[in-house]
């Protein structure tokens, strides 16, 4: 299966190895780093347990599909990797997205440049770009994921909330910055209160990097 398309165009992550399998990009600051806002257990589980589950099944479907493809599995398991594949592989890159839209030292401001007009364009300010990016944060139903990214069609910023991970495959969105609202992100520290945890990690997400990637028109899942 070719997957070189996916490369990360950023030397601070890449979703691959150099023999082409899915691999886990190291976190891009120490796992105490954002004490107390997270800390180094949480970060220790999401990012060596939960992100390296999904590495491993994105592995472990393409392998699938490739033996299909050689016939040496059965077509009838076509569809479960596939499906496997999109959840596995959209986690990882998200997952992947999310360690570098988070900034230890704080970034409550944004760069100057096309992507503060773009932000003041699509949400008036950077504070009506917080509060719908903290308002959808906060109305996931369950798990899922605040999403800031380029709606490729009108050229303007947008925030979805992603249920699922391979929702953020749509074709013509390019995420940004991400936000993991799923309970393991933040149980340990705030239990229940995902209120709490948004309005914590808000000071701390990275405008920096989404505005390189704006810029550049390059992301974590998108090329």
């Amino acid at each position: 299966m070719e997957v070189s398309h996916l490369r990360m165009n950023t030397e601070r992550c890449t979703l691959l190895a150099e023999d082409g399998r899915y691999t886990l990009p190291p976190l891009p600051f120490a796992y105490d780093a954002l004490e107390p806002v997270l800390d180094a257990e949480t970060l220790h589980l999401h990012h060596d347990c939960h992100h390296q589950a999904y590495v491993d099944g994105a592995n472990k479907a393409a392998d699938t599909l490739q033996g299909i493809a050689a016939g040496k599995l059965p077509e009838t398991l076509t569809m479960a990797a596939t499906n496997d594949l999109a959840f596995n592989l959209s986690g990882h890159m998200l997952h992947s997205l999310y360690w570098q839209s988070l900034c230890p030292d704080g970034q409550d401001t944004l760069p100057e440049g096309a992507f503060d007009e773009a932000v003041k364009a699509a949400f008036g300010s950077f504070e009506g770009l917080k509060k719908v990016f903290r308002t959808v944060a906060l109305g996931m139903q369950g798990s899922g994921w605040a999403v800031l990214g380029v709606d490729k069609a009108s050229r303007r910023l947008v925030v979805l909330g992603v249920a699922k991970h391979q929702d953020a495959l749509l074709p013509l969105f390019r995420p940004l910055l991400a936000l993991d609202v799923w309970e393991h992100a933040y149980y340990l520290r705030y239990r229940n209160k995902r209120a709490a945890y948004v309005e914590s990690l808000l000071p701390h997400l990275n405008w920096k990097v989404a505005a390189e990637r704006f810029e550049h028109k390059s992301s974590c899942c998108h090329g």
